[in-house]
């Protein structure tokens, strides 16, 4: 008589749900989110910029896309958990994270522990007003929304730690920082925080893309009615329509009726 053959062993591997905590989770889907909608209001550059994410109850973890996917593509289970030394806590992609991602994210993430969502874009009309000397206008009541921004010189690709110092310093305690000759940076308390102030200010630089085009002369308010305007937009405790949170879940049913998947 034969002895029994023993079955091979079955290696179980568990989902990335069931390896994090239930508020990472909800992190990640909102983050995931973040990207999708990146992605359907046309502020994307093929597989190229970054949106991330503060780990919930941590100040030195985040979550950033896999550097080879289409933020169309990305889901909650896609997003790379690191630290902010560049270690890699949690992958389940085959890809790994930008360098250039890495390098400004981690800059904010270590600095702004009350901010916990960065994101940072290369669209067209961002890019041109980087270029622009004048840099942003109070052209229109969403530009008077980033009367005071902040900006930053470019110093070539962003890989070298040595720049997170002046990223940091440069931001200071603005919400929103131009990258000069590169593109656009904000940051938010939450994930829809900051997906709200990058939508408005992607507006800001398109009208004055669009003004600038018309060879006309602009006209101003004055710089009262620009201050106040500025103070009355500012997101503060209390103002769910200015810090983004009136407007997210409606965002998130907008993206359910057309994909529903970045929540897998």
């Amino acid at each position: 008589m034969n002895p029994p053959v023993s079955s091979p062993a079955i290696k179980v591997v568990k989902s990335v749900r069931e390896q994090v905590s239930a508020e990472e989770w909800q992190a990640r889907v909102d983050l995931a989110a973040c990207y999708r909608l990146t992605a359907m209001y046309g502020m994307t550059e093929m597989i190229a910029n970054h949106i991330s994410c503060r780990v919930p109850g941590t100040t030195d973890q985040f979550l950033i896309n896999a550097y080879g996917m289409l933020y169309e593509e990305i889901d909650a289970s896609s997003l790379i958990k690191v630290d902010v030394e560049g270690n890699t806590l949690l992958n389940a992609t085959d890809y790994d994270v930008n360098v250039a991602g890495f390098v400004i994210h981690s800059a904010i993430h270590m600095a702004k522990h009350d901010m916990d969502c960065v994101a940072h874009t290369h669209t067209p009309a961002g890019m041109a007003v980087s270029a622009m000397e004048c840099g942003l206008l109070p052209l229109a009541q969403t530009s008077m929304r980033f009367l005071h921004i902040a900006y930053h010189d470019f110093e070539g690709i962003a890989d070298n730690v040595d720049e997170r110092e002046r990223l940091v310093r440069d931001l200071g305690d603005n919400e929103a920082m131009i990258l000069r000759n590169h593109g656009l940076l904000v940051v938010g308390r939450t994930v829809p925080a900051a997906f709200n102030v990058l939508f408005r200010l992607e507006r800001a630089c398109q009208t004055q893309v669009m003004a600038l085009s018309c060879n006309t002369k602009l006209i101003y308010p004055p710089q009262n009615i620009l201050e106040d305007t500025y103070e009355r937009m500012l997101p503060k405790p209390g103002r769910a329509a200015r810090n983004g949170g009136l407007a997210w879940p409606a965002l998130l049913r907008k993206l359910d009726r057309a994909d529903p998947s970045y929540r897998d």
